[in-house]
């Protein structure tokens, strides 16, 4: 959309699904074109996204369907949809948000129906309209730049639905499980919240909270399929410039721009002791990873039993993603067994500025506390590529990036730049 990062408020008060969200996204600005070549990298010529202006008791809203152009589209299991996801072509943020939403959903349905994670069939959730609003509404995030999404009361209706596995209690038994730790209310009959839109909260939202202070950029509402009278059947998001000291990642590198260098945030270490991986495959696996969300994934050289010399990988994640990324461990190395322990990690918040240099530009990692900048990096990849489009020496650039970026004012103790 364009450079500027955004904070991103969803109104559930009236319920939540995968299309009605997606539907206000597109309505707050998210281009439809970016969010059709997303679904379309994941599931290439099986849907077409359509949005329609309609209205729901009276108010404007902008109602999104997905058209499946296949037919029998077939059930998927987490393994499958987590596998599309990964060999996709999709910005690192979009991947790393859909597969914890996945992640959620398939964690949900397990625990319901007491199985594992990887004998989920997903039936409605994961059938090609629902893989197209979770991936959508990604992509939606990705293109209005928003880096911090919160979320309000969730409204989840009463009564009794009729689903694939019978006749149940609404809400249904995966978006209760979803609602852990969240705040929900009946607030009407029939079910107003979906197990996609469910997920597609909890997984994205990083707290339950009301309307935060922000300035207002722009609004969106997003239409469900029933228009019931005096009860307008919509979502609304409320889009905002991000308070500068909460910082700002950059979508293409999967930064998160939130600090948590105050209370910390709760993360997962996962590991592994390996002795039998060639070592070419290394750079690889550590690739994947992080592709698949993983905040923070590095080897360290070990000597095991007999003295035989090995490798301990290490995956810093989000809770949420754990699952996948054991997964990604189990499918991409020899290990039969991993290790999970809890931590709490304790980050500044960082965004990025780019500066010019010869051969093109340099993103400059910014870290900062309460509005004053502590730590100034030239990001490698781009010195490197500035380098060979230059033709000159990584060191030269690195040594240009780094004055451009003082004379730009990007020093430590000076205050953050405006955005």
């Amino acid at each position: 959309m364009n450079a500027v990062s955004h904070q991103l408020w969803v109104d559930a008060s009236a319920g939540i699904a995968g299309d009605m969200l997606l539907g206000a996204l597109i309505d707050a600005g998210a281009s439809p074109d970016a969010v059709q070549r997303s679904v379309d990298a994941v599931i290439p010529d099986s849907v077409q996204i359509t949005s329609t202006t309609v209205t729901r008791a009276g108010l404007r809203a902008l109602k999104t369907d997905v058209e499946v152009l296949v037919a029998d589209p077939p059930h998927r299991t987490w393994r499958s949809i987590r596998q599309m996801l990964l060999a996709a072509d999709l910005q690192v943020q979009v991947r790393e948000r859909a597969l914890a939403v996945f992640g959620r959903l398939a964690e949900a349905e397990a625990h319901v129906h007491g199985i594992t994670t990887d004998d989920v069939h997903f039936h409605e959730v994961g059938a090609l309209d629902s893989i197209a609003d979770v991936v959508g509404v990604c992509a939606a995030l990705d293109d209005l730049d928003v880096v911090r999404v919160t979320a309000g009361e969730v409204a989840v209706g009463s009564g009794r639905v009729q689903i694939a596995h019978g006749d149940l209690p609404v809400p249904v038994p995966a978006v209760i499980e979803l609602a852990r730790g969240w705040r929900v209310r009946a607030a009407g009959s029939g079910e107003l919240a979906t197990p996609t839109g469910m997920a597609l909260v909890v997984a994205l939202a990083a707290e339950c909270a009301d309307l935060p202070s922000m300035s207002v950029r722009g609004v969106g509402v997003g239409a469900g399929t029933r228009d019931i009278a005096g009860s307008p059947n919509v979502v609304r998001v409320i889009l905002g410039e991000a308070d500068p000291v909460v910082g700002s990642g950059d979508k293409d590198r999967g930064e998160e721009g939130r600090g948590e260098d105050r209370g910390g945030v709760e993360m997962v270490v996962l590991e592994a002791n390996i002795d039998d991986l060639d070592p070419r495959l290394w750079p690889g696996v550590v690739a994947q990873l992080l592709s698949a969300g993983a905040a923070d994934a590095w080897l360290t050289p070990i000597a095991m039993k007999k003295g035989r010399p090995a490798h301990t990988v290490s995956v810093l994640s989000r809770a949420e993603l754990a699952s996948s990324l054991r997964d990604v461990l189990f499918e991409q190395t020899s290990t039969i067994g991993i290790r999970q322990s809890t931590v709490h990690r304790f980050a500044l918040p960082r965004m990025f500025v780019e500066v010019p240099v010869a051969g093109g530009s340099v993103a400059i990692k910014v870290a900062h506390r309460d509005g004053v900048i502590v730590r100034v990096t030239p990001e490698f990849e781009d010195v490197a590529a500035a380098a060979v489009a230059s033709s000159s020496a990584p060191s030269a650039v690195l040594q240009e990036s780094i004055a451009a970026a003082w004379q730009a004012g990007l020093r430590p103790g000076a205050p953050i730049p405006a955005r």
